[in-house]
């Protein structure tokens, strides 16, 4: 796409084409245009390389100095924290996949918090644009722009003009009207500060006369940064390298190696295809932390009104757009004339 018909795109409405109101702008009217140039960030740029530093330094220590209940604390942070963002920011808030009663939302709001990947509304907005947006000049993380841009790189430049444009067109009256995720985006720093950096350096020094200085650099830098990459391999890893067995005209593909270490975020054909479903993933798929985090808390009354696609729904879709690798339903991706046949089920919106 040309830069005049980028150009174009910016000055129309939310969603309509100014020469034809009748006509809807979809994803693939936007594309990505490859002539675009970006402006680096550098202060962004410093600041990653001052956490990567403080990060391998916490990672040195860890093999060298620190005392043996900081390693497993590290690990343990890491996965809570990444709760937060996987069941929390992703599947509760920006897909409302399933409901959660009042104390687990708070929970997976201070989790959020420490995770420290910005605030619950920014970070919900954004996810919510990529998925109305994927790998065009509008999605905040276009595949398109290559592997780095998508996992990292476009933290460290301003952002397309598509994407803000477009990002000032997603509904978020629902977090708007939610007093909890308000109060946590007004009063973030702060709550960053205590919960993302005061309480888990602290809390080794406290139990177990971990030093400061070694808590500092694994509890705060070594935990941060791993997670921040474990979270950036969903929009890298999970749009390059695996099968699309439910739609292959999606970028997102399904990645066991993100799937262990993101709690189940790497089956990314299928969320793709069912972002609404709470499981991200089909039925029984392995490596699933979240979900099974999920079906806990709603056995205990915590989590309800999952959301999940039918057998017949799933069938449909493989059959029609699966690249053939599904295991089911791959073998006879060459006959398509008794999809159309298979009933279909009450689809809730996205």
């Amino acid at each position: 796409m040309s830069t005049t018909t980028v150009q174009q795109l910016i000055k129309m409405p939310a969603e309509v084409d100014e020469n034809n109101p009748k006509k809807f702008v979809f994803p693939c009217d936007i594309g990505t245009d490859y002539t675009f140039k970006r402006d680096i960030v550098w202060k962004n740029v410093f600041g990653f390389i001052v956490l990567h530093l403080g990060a391998f330094y916490g990672l040195y220590l860890a093999f060298t100095e620190v005392k043996w209940l900081t390693v497993p604390y590290v690990w343990i942070l890491i996965f809570i924290t990444g709760e937060g963002v996987t069941a929390g920011a992703h599947r509760l808030y920006s897909h409302k996949s399933y409901k959660a009663a009042l104390p687990f939302r708070i929970i997976l709001l201070i989790l959020q918090t420490m995770a420290g990947q910005n605030c619950m509304y920014i970070w919900v907005r954004d996810h919510r644009q990529h998925h109305k947006y994927s790998d065009t000049d509008a999605d905040p993380h276009n595949s398109n722009r290559g592997f780095f841009f998508c996992h990292m790189g476009w933290l460290m430049s301003k952002k397309h003009p598509l994407v803000k444009e477009k990002g000032k067109t997603i509904d978020m009256s629902d977090l708007e009207a939610d007093p909890w995720v308000m109060f946590q985006k007004k009063h973030y720093k702060t709550l960053y500060f205590i919960f993302a950096l005061i309480i888990p350096v602290y809390f080794p020094v406290l139990f177990w006369n971990e030093t400061l200085w070694n808590s500092f650099f694994t509890s705060y830098f070594l935990r941060y940064v791993t997670l921040l990459h474990i979270t950036w391999t969903v929009n890298s890893i999970a749009h390059f390298y695996g099968t699309k067995p439910f739609d292959k005209n999606i970028v997102a593909v399904e990645s066991k190696v993100v799937s262990l270490w993101a709690g189940g975020e790497g089956w990314h054909n299928y969320h793709h295809a069912f972002p609404w479903d709470y499981k991200a993933s089909e039925f029984v798929t392995p490596l699933n932390a979240t979900t099974c985090l999920i079906d806990t808390m709603a056995y205990l009354g915590m989590a309800y009104d999952l959301r999940e696609a039918s057998c017949s729904m799933i069938e449909r879709r493989v059959r029609r757009a699966g690249d053939g690798s599904h295991k089911t339903y791959g073998t006879s991706m060459n006959n398509n004339t008794d999809f159309v046949n298979i009933p279909d089920s009450n689809k809730k919106g996205i």
